[in-house]
This record gives C-alpha cells, sequence and structure tokens, in this order.
C-alpha cells in the first residue's frame, strides 16, 4: 500500500466533485467474448466460474484505478485486490461468500478456491472482509444485461466505498464464440469510464493468452 498525497493526486479534482454526491455509484455492462477460458477450463478439468473470478481479478489488479482507496480520510495505492465471492450451497439456494487471496497462477487458484467452496461452513468470514478486495457474482440461469448491488448509503464512510462489483450471466453462443454480460459498478470517486475500458482491454488479454 502507498498513500497518495492529496496536494499532488491527479485525481484530486474529480475526486472532490464526486465527493459532493449522495451517490456517486454508476454501473457499466458490456459484452464478453469467454471463448478461450471456456476452452481452457474445459480441457484442464476447471471450473469456469473459478476461472472468471480469476480472470478477472487478474485483469482488474493490472489498472491501477481499480486499486485507489480511502484510509483514515486519504488516498492510498492498493498493492493489489483480492476475490470476494458468491456460492450456493449443495442441492440448496442458499448462498454463501468466500474470500481468498489471489494467484497469478489460474491452476493454483482454482484449487485453492475449490477447496474453500467445499470446505466453509460459514456464511461469510467477517476477518476477511476488507477494503482490498473485489465482490463477484454470477447469475448463470440468465444473460445479463445490466445489475446493480445493495449498499448502506447511511453508514458511516459509506461514499469512500471502493470495492468494486462484478457480476455475470450464462454464456451464449455468438458467431460461434462463447459470450457473456458482464456488469461492472464502481464508486465515481476513483474510476471513470476509461478505467473501466482498461479493464474490459486487459480482460480480454488475460482470456486471449490462455489460448
Amino acid at each position: 500500500m502507498r498513500e497518495l498525497l492529496m496536494d499532488n493526486w491527479e485525481r484530486r479534482d474529480v475526486y472532490e466533485f464526486f465527493s459532493k454526491m449522495s451517490q456517486p455509484f454508476y454501473t457499466v455492462t458490456f459484452r464478453q467474448d469467454v471463448s478461450e477460458l471456456y476452452q481452457y477450463t474445459k480441457t484442464h478439468g476447471l471450473s469456469f466460474y473459478e476461472g472468471m473470478i480469476w480472470a478477472c481479478t487478474e485483469a482488474m489488479n493490472r489498472v491501477e484505478a481499480f486499486r485507489y482507496t480511502m484510509r483514515d480520510g486519504k488516498p492510498v495505492l492498493l498493492e493489489r485486490r483480492g476475490p470476494s465471492f458468491t456460492d450456493l450451497r449443495p442441492r440448496t439456494d442458499q448462498f454463501f461468500i468466500v474470500t481468498m487471496d489471489h494467484d497469478p497462477d489460474i491452476r493454483k487458484f482454482c484449487e485453492k478456491a475449490s477447496e474453500l467452496r467445499r470446505t466453509q461452513k460459514e456464511f461469510i468470514n467477517p476477518e476477511k472482509e476488507t477494503d482490498d478486495l473485489i465482490y463477484l457474482t454470477c447469475l448463470p440461469w440468465i444473460d445479463l444485461t445490466a445489475m446493480t448491488n445493495e449498499r448502506d448509503l447511511a453508514g458511516e464512510g459509506a461514499l469512500d466505498d471502493s470495492i468494486p462489483r462484478l457480476a455475470w450471466g450464462k454464456y451464449t453462443e455468438e458467431n460461434g464464440r462463447k459470450v457473456l454480460g458482464l456488469s461492472v459498478e464502481v464508486n465515481h470517486r476513483f474510476i471513470d469510464g476509461v478505467h473501466i475500458g482498461q479493464f474490459a482491454q486487459e480482460l480480454t488479454k488475460v482470456i486471449k493468452r490462455l489460448e
């Protein structure tokens, strides 16, 4: 983690502008080609869901703006973010939340994620819920076109929430390719549309390199 001096922070004016708003959060949804990721996970016996979590986390950490947060009223740049994602209990419609460290090796990441998904008993581990996470979820039953997330806007420090929220739906066939809708919800204090575009580009690079 590195503290950023507010007086020298290039984002200061934008941050202060959106800090005047009671609801600075916004969502962008775009279509993402996941063909190579789908093929890689099937070839190597991995979970596509876990592979998608890995790819999104890997790509997001490559864009500096997604690693901004506020601590004690000061902007800081996180070294990296880790994933916190939903899962369903077997043979039920009850979900729980798994939080873990990221690993740049997709196979090691998926192996650890699978173990945690299999063994975790509690709904959530509050000790792991910090401000250096990415929240991820999936609605594999629908072709996702948009999504928003719950927030406690009345809570203390609510507007300093910098945790990106990602969600995607089921993949569909488009011209022989696997494509899905990916929703990204962020805080405009820290992240602009250009940064979401950079994330989309990095995600495509991460997936293509699995070919």
